[in-house]
C-alpha cells in the first residue's frame, strides 16, 4: 500500500547551500527528500548542478547560465545574508543551511524572524527557544556554541 502526501509550498524548510564542502550525501538526500525550495550560493552552483539538482534560487550568481525557471537574487552583502533575507521577505518560516563553518555572527538577529538550522560536516546548530525539549540517547553531547547571544543556543554533534 502506498501513501501519498501533498506538501504545500513553504510547509517544509527551504534548503540553502552556502558551501557544500564534504557534506554527507546521505544527509543531503534527507534534506532534499520533500523537495524543499533550493537556494544555492553562486560560487557552488556548478557543483550542485552537476549533482543533477534543480535549483530554485541562485544567490549572488553572476554571468552564469542557469536552469530554466531559476530565479537569480543579488545583494550587496555575502550570499548567506542575501539568502536568509530573501527567505524572510518571502515569508518562509524555516530554512536549513549547509555550510562548511558555523559563524555565529552571520546568524545573529535572525533567530526571531525565521527558524534556522545550520548543518556543517560534523554538527547541527540550532537556536534553543522557550519550551524546548528533545529526546537524545544516553551519552549524546550538546555544546553551547551560540552563548554570546542573549538567547540560549545549542548545537548537537552528529
Amino acid at each position: 500500500m502506498s501513501s501519498h502526501h501533498i506538501v504545500k509550498e513553504k510547509q517544509e524548510p527551504a534548503l540553502y547551500i552556502d558551501e557544500l564542502g564534504n557534506f554527507n550525501e546521505e544527509y543531503l538526500g534527507q534534506l532534499l527528500e520533500w523537495s524543499p525550495t533550493l537556494l544555492v550560493n553562486g560560487e557552488n552552483y556548478e557543483k550542485i548542478f552537476s549533482l543533477g539538482l534543480k535549483v530554485d534560487v541562485l544567490v549572488n550568481g553572476s554571468n552564469q547560465e542557469v536552469q530554466e525557471d531559476t530565479r537569480i537574487v543579488q545583494g550587496p552583502v555575502d550570499a548567506l545574508m542575501v539568502a536568509i533575507n530573501f527567505l524572510y521577505e518571502q515569508k518562509y518560516p524555516a530554512v536549513n543551511v549547509i555550510t562548511r563553518k558555523f559563524d555565529l555572527e552571520k546568524f545573529a538577529g535572525f533567530e526571531d524572524k525565521i527558524n534556522i538550522v545550520v548543518f556543517t560536516e560534523r554538527a547541527k546548530h540550532y537556536p534553543i527557544k522557550s519550551g524546548f525539549s528533545v529526546w537524545k540517547p544516553s551519552g549524546s553531547q550538546f555544546f553551547n556554541s551560540w552563548q554570546p547571544l542573549p538567547r540560549s543556543y545549542q548545537s548537537d554533534a552528529k
